[in-house]
C-alpha cells in the first residue's frame, strides 16, 4: 500500500498530466452529442406503458353521442352569434319603436353574460375572474368565466379541470371546442358516476386567462392584477384543453403536452390519452407536430429535437401549460386534417378520459414525469438521456480545475531561470519542474463578479421594461433600438474589459483563473439546470463548448478569428440570427419574452443572461486580451 501511494503521488506530479484535461474535454463533449443521436435505437428507448393501474383507460363503455348531437348544434349557433362580441364591453345601438316612434338603446349580452346562462341552464355554479397583466407597454385583460360540477359520489375534495379558451393557440375561434365543453358540462351532469368535480374552465384566450385562473386557484396570484376567484373546489387531480377550432371532421388528434419552462405532465396521462383514442376510439394521435411518423430513426430523431426546442424555449405551448407547474398533469388536444371523426368522437374521448381520471385514488405519480418522446408509442426516461447533458457540463469543471491547477505552477522561462540559479545543488534540480506560484485571486473574483453583476441589467431591462413603457406612454418600437444598443454594448465590453486588464498589467496566470472560475460556474450551473430541464442545458451547453478551448495569444490573426467566432454564438447575435432565418420580427421575440416573464414565469431569460451572456463575455475577454509576460 505504501508503495501504491507513492506511485500515486508521483504520478500526480508528472507533468504529462496536465496534457490529458483538454483531450478529456473534447471527449465529454463528442461522446455528449453522440448519446443524444443513440436515443432513438430501439436499444436506448423503450415502449410506453400504463403505470397506474387505476386509471384503465379504454375499459369503460361510452355513452356521449345519439341525441347529444342536437344539443351540440344548438350550442353552435348560439356560439356562432357570440363570434364578433367581447368580454370588456356591452355593444349597444340604438333602434326605433315602429308603434312610438322612440329611440331605445338595447345592450346585448357579453360573451360570457350568455355562457353563464347557458352554464347555470345545467345547474352549475358559476364564477367569474377579472384579470390585467402588464407586458412590454402592453396591457392584457380579460375576465374568466367557469362552473363547478359538484360530484354526486364526492366530497369536494377533488376535481378535474376542462379548459375551452375563447381563443385557440392560434389565436382562431374555438368554436367547436367551446360548444362542446358546454355540450359535456351538460352531459356529465346527468350522471351521478362522478366522484370527482368537474370544473368548466373558458377563457377569453389560450396565453393568459388560464394562467391567471390556475394562480388564483392556488392562492399564488397578484391582487392587484388577478381578482381571486369567487367559487372552489378541491385539490386539481387533472386537466384536459379542447383546442378545436376546425368546422370539418377530423383525421387525427394532435397531443400537446409541453409545460412553462420546460415541465411535462405525468407520462400515464398521455399513454392513456392514445390508449383512449386509439384502441378505444380508432383515432390516429400525433405528437410534436409531426402529422406523418413512420417510427423510423429520422422520424423518431425529428421528434425529439423538436420536442427539446420547445422545452428549451420554455414557453406555454397551450391551455394546459399552465397547470403543469403546480403539479397538475394536463394536455390539450387538436384535432386536425380532414377525415371522417367528428364532435361525438372527441366528446366519447374527453369522457372515457374524465371517467380514467374520476377512477385515481391518489395523484398521478408512478410513471415519469422527465421523459423524451420520440413517438407515441416509446419514449427515452432521465436516467437515458441525462447523461448527455451532464457530459457537457462535467467538460467545463474539467477544464476549470485543469486551469486552477495549471495557474499555481511556474512557467517553462522560471523553472529554467530557477533551475540555473539553483544549478549547485542537484536534488534542488529534480524539484524544480514542480515549482508552485501563489494565486492573486482578488483581480480574476472581480472581474468575474462584476460580468456576473452586469448580467443583471438586461434581465432587468427586457423583462421590466414593460412597465416603463406602460407608465411613460412610450411606443412598443422601443424595445427594438434599446435591444440594438444593447448588443452593441455587449460586443464592445469584452475589449473594455480587456483594456482596463491591460492598464492593470494583468498576468497569464490571472486570465487563466478568470477563465477557471467563469467555466466553473458554467459548469456546475448547467448541471443543476439539467434536472430541471435537460434541453436547455444541452443547448447552451452546445453553444458554449468554444469557451472551453479558446485562449490568448500573441498571434494576431488567430486573436481575430476566435473573436468573430466567440461574437457569432453572442446571445444578442443569435437572437437578431434566428430572427433573421425564421422571419420574426425581433420586437415580437421581446415582446413574447416579456410575456413569458411577465405572465408565465419564464426562466429562460435567466439562464440566458444570467449564465450563459456572462460566460460569453469572460469567454471573449481570454481571447482578445494581452497579459503581461
Amino acid at each position: 500500500m505504501p508503495r501504491l501511494l507513492s506511485s500515486a503521488m508521483a504520478l500526480r506530479r508528472d507533468p504529462r498530466m496536465l496534457k490529458l484535461p483538454p483531450y478529456l474535454s473534447l471527449v465529454c463533449i463528442a461522446v455528449g452529442f453522440a448519446w443524444l443521436l443513440l436515443l432513438p435505437l430501439e436499444n436506448y428507448s423503450r415502449r410506453t406503458y400504463i403505470s397506474e393501474n387505476a386509471l384503465l383507460p379504454g375499459q369503460v363503455h361510452t355513452y356521449f353521442g345519439g341525441s347529444e348531437q342536437n344539443i351540440f348544434r344548438a350550442y353552435r349557433r348560439e356560439v356562432d352569434l357570440l363570434e364578433n362580441k367581447d368580454n370588456h364591453q356591452y355593444d349597444q345601438y340604438t333602434r326605433i319603436r315602429e308603434d312610438e316612434f322612440q329611440e331605445l338603446t338595447v345592450c346585448r349580452y357579453r360573451i360570457n353574460d350568455r355562457i353563464e346562462i347557458f352554464l347555470k341552464e345545467v345547474g352549475v355554479k358559476v364564477g367569474r375572474q377579472n384579470y390585467t397583466y402588464h407586458y412590454a407597454g402592453n396591457e392584457h385583460s380579460g375576465e374568466n368565466i367557469y362552473g363547478i360540477l359538484q360530484a354526486p359520489r364526492g366530497d369536494a375534495t377533488e376535481a378535474i379541470v376542462l379548459v375551452a379558451a375563447w381563443k385557440t393557440v392560434k389565436d382562431e375561434i374555438n368554436r367547436n371546442g367551446v360548444t362542446l365543453a358546454l355540450t359535456l358540462a351538460r352531459y356529465f351532469k346527468r350522471w351521478s358516476l362522478w366522484s370527482k368535480d368537474i370544473i368548466i374552465v373558458i377563457p377569453p384566450d389560450s396565453k393568459a386567462g388560464t394562467q391567471a385562473w390556475v394562480d388564483a386557484y392556488h392562492d399564488a396570484h397578484d391582487p392587484a392584477y388577478v381578482a381571486p376567484l369567487p367559487l372552489k373546489s378541491g385539490a386539481l387531480q387533472g386537466a384536459l384543453a379542447l383546442d378545436y377550432a376546425v368546422d370539418h371532421r377530423f383525421e387525427a388528434l394532435h397531443i400537446i403536452y409541453d409545460g412553462t419552462n420546460g415541465q411535462l405532465p405525468n407520462l400515464d396521462l398521455i399513454n392513456s390519452m392514445v390508449n383512449i383514442a386509439g384502441g378505444q376510439m380508432g383515432v390516429h394521435t400525433a405528437i410534436q407536430g409531426i402529422e406523418s411518423h413512420s417510427n423510423n430513426y429520422q422520424d423518431r430523431l425529428h421528434t425529439i429535437l423538436r420536442g427539446m426546442m420547445r422545452q428549451s424555449l420554455g414557453l406555454a405551448t397551450g391551455p394546459h401549460s399552465s397547470f403543469i407547474p403546480y403539479h397538475v398533469d394536463a394536455i390539450t388536444l387538436q384535432p386536425y386534417g380532414e377525415g371522417w371523426h367528428d364532435e361525438m368522437t372527441l366528446g366519447r374521448i374527453v369522457e372515457g378520459t374524465f371517467r380514467s381520471l374520476n377512477n385515481l385514488l391518489e395523484h398521478l405519480h408512478q410513471s415519469f414525469f422527465f421523459y423524451l418522446l420520440m413517438h407515441r408509442d416509446r419514449f427515452v426516461s432521465i436516467g437515458t438521456y441525462l447523461p448527455s447533458a451532464m457530459l457537457l457540463a462535467a467538460n467545463f469543471s474539467i477544464m476549470a480545475i485543469f486551469l486552477w491547477v495549471k495557474s499555481g505552477q511556474a512557467s517553462e522561462a522560471k523553472v529554467q531561470t530557477l533551475s540555473k540559479s539553483k544549478a549547485s545543488d542537484s536534488q534542488e534540480t529534480t524539484r524544480v519542474i514542480s515549482a508552485t506560484l501563489e494565486r492573486d485571486l482578488f483581480l480574476p473574483i472581480s472581474v468575474v463578479t462584476t460580468c456576473q453583476a452586469l448580467s443583471v441589467i438586461p434581465l432587468f431591462t427586457f423583462n421590466n421594461i414593460s412597465s416603463s413603457i406602460y407608465e411613460a406612454n412610450l411606443p412598443l418600437q422601443i424595445l427594438s433600438p434599446t435591444f440594438a444598443i444593447f448588443t452593441l454594448a455587449s460586443v464592445i465590453l469584452p475589449w473594455l474589459i480587456s483594456h482596463l486588464l491591460s492598464l492593470y498589467k494583468a498576468t497569464a496566470q490571472q486570465f487563466q483563473l478568470i477563465k477557471s472560475f467563469s467555466l466553473l460556474f458554467l459548469g456546475m450551473s448547467l448541471a443543476t439546470l439539467a434536472t430541471l430541464n435537460f434541453s436547455l442545458a444541452f443547448l447552451v451547453g452546445m453553444l458554449a463548448t468554444p469557451f472551453t478551448f479558446v485562449r490568448t495569444s500573441s498571434n494576431r490573426a488567430l486573436r481575430l478569428g476566435l473573436a468573430g467566432l466567440l461574437t457569432s454564438i453572442a446571445p444578442p447575435v443569435l437572437v437578431y440570427s434566428i430572427s433573421q432565418v425564421l422571419g420574426i420580427p425581433i420586437l415580437d421575440i421581446l415582446e413574447g419574452a416579456s410575456f413569458g416573464w411577465n405572465v408565465w414565469g419564464m426562466y429562460t431569460s435567466i439562464v440566458v443572461w444570467c449564465v450563459w451572456w456572462p460566460s460569453w463575455v469572460l469567454g471573449m475577454v481570454n481571447v482578445v486580451g494581452s497579459p503581461v509576460a
